[in-house]
């Protein structure tokens, strides 16, 4: 397949055109593959991307399977179109990667491709990783999630959560995914990023030990001029970009703006990114994504709606890491307003427990500083939303569905 990629130089132009607003990539003419497919009954022209040098042929929207353990879902994303599936070793606790597991046991293994990804011990204020942070245990947890998923091998296996340059090239982690990849348990290396994803891309490229990049992207980053242009660089290095947060949610708090469709548009006029996973949830979600791997356009109405949506706070973190200084406990600010979006956007409490039960914190949280030092760029009322989602803590793990 051949496309035309956008430079850095062009997009930095193309994104910078105005100042005070939401900008928008002009038409690029791109020659991209339209594929005939088969589902329930019905034909359907999807928009499809290779993935940079891996050479997988990929539809521009495939599945986050991080919010469900639905396997009606699961299982209807694959009979739809849908070819790559994502999740974690640390998912639902392992329940995740047994759910995909059951899903596509007894399919043609050259019918889908799984991505994984493997986190180690860090320390999340410093973005650092941490004593127990070795190859052996990386390759221990990468065998257990072969073993749940049913799998010889997984098609993509990312070092999970990567925030600091000094952790994409982490030595323990590259020798660990060298072993895999000669030994057959993986195909193709990648890594994760959610926040201060331009240090995190730059790194991965100049390394030259990454296959894929998965990066948090969206019209409410307030930098996504810089990720937009480490992307492209990533692009045109042979690297294939899968892109998620595009959403941030799958249920916006925003009052006045909620449309999801136009928020993947947006992500993927971007030709240098090769395809989303959105974590969608429910049947619906799934036929508004394939809808929009039919027709990429974004109408002037949509533009419209993700101008006012861009005006709007929302509970999106930017992951600048401006708080974790000020703070004098040093807490992990970032993951925590993580970990309230998704207790109030994504609706998921076990997901938010999860997080907030991995980070070690004190037994007192914001409740010793009479004022908070913390002054956060979004406006967010930090010491409010901490203590009100460190709740989550207390709740039995049993009572949260």
């Amino acid at each position: 397949m051949g496309k035309k990629l956008i430079g850095r130089r062009d997009f930095m132009k193309s994104t910078l055109a105005g100042v005070g607003g939401l900008f928008f990539l002009p038409p690029i003419d791109m020659k991209q593959e339209i594929k005939v497919v088969e589902a329930k009954g019905k034909q359907k022209k999807f928009v499809y991307r290779t993935l940079g040098k891996t050479g997988l042929k990929l539809p521009v929207i495939n599945m986050g399977v991080m919010l469900t353990d639905n396997p009606n879902l699961i299982r209807a994303a694959l009979d739809s179109g849908v070819l790559l599936l994502d999740t974690a070793h640390g998912y639902m606790q392992g329940r995740n990667e047994e759910t995909i597991g059951e899903v596509i046991k007894g399919r043609p293994r050259d019918s889908f491709f799984i991505a994984s990804k493997i986190n180690l011990p860090q320390d999340r204020a410093k973005g650092l990783y941490t004593e127990g942070a070795t190859t052996e245990e990386f390759l221990r947890r990468l065998d257990i999630s072969l073993k749940r998923l049913g799998l010889d091998y997984v098609d993509i296996l990312h070092s999970h959560g990567v925030s600091r340059k000094e952790s994409v090239v982490y030595e323990p982690v590259l020798k660990a995914m060298e072993k895999a990849k000669k030994e057959g348990k993986i195909r193709f290396t990648g890594i994760s990023t959610h926040m201060n994803e331009p240090e995190v891309i730059h790194a991965a490229t100049d390394s030259k030990a990454y296959d894929v990049i998965l990066t948090a992207y969206n019209f409410k980053q307030k930098h996504y001029a810089e990720v937009g242009n480490a992307i492209a660089k990533a692009s045109q290095a042979g690297i294939g970009i899968i892109g998620m947060k595009a959403i941030r949610g799958a249920f916006q708090q925003s009052p006045t703006v909620k449309n999801i469709k136009a928020s993947l548009k947006w992500i993927l006029q971007d030709p240098n990114v090769h395809t989303v996973i959105p974590g969608f949830t429910t049947f619906d979600h799934l036929e508004t994504d394939l809808s929009v791997m039919e027709d990429l356009t974004l109408t002037e109405s949509e533009k419209m709606e993700l101008q006012k949506e861009a005006s709007l706070q929302g509970s999106y973190c930017q992951g600048c890491r401006q708080c974790i200084g000020p703070c004098p406990e040093k807490l992990p600010i970032p993951d925590l307003m993580r970990a309230y979006m998704y207790t109030y956007d994504y609706r998921n409490l076990a997901l938010a427990q999860e997080l907030i039960l991995s980070l070690n914190l004190p037994e007192r949280v914001c409740e010793d500083c009479s004022l908070c030092r913390v002054k956060c760029a979004e406006g967010f009322n930090v010491s409010k939303k901490i203590r009100d989602v460190v709740r989550l803590r207390e709740v039995p793990k049993e009572f949260i569905a």
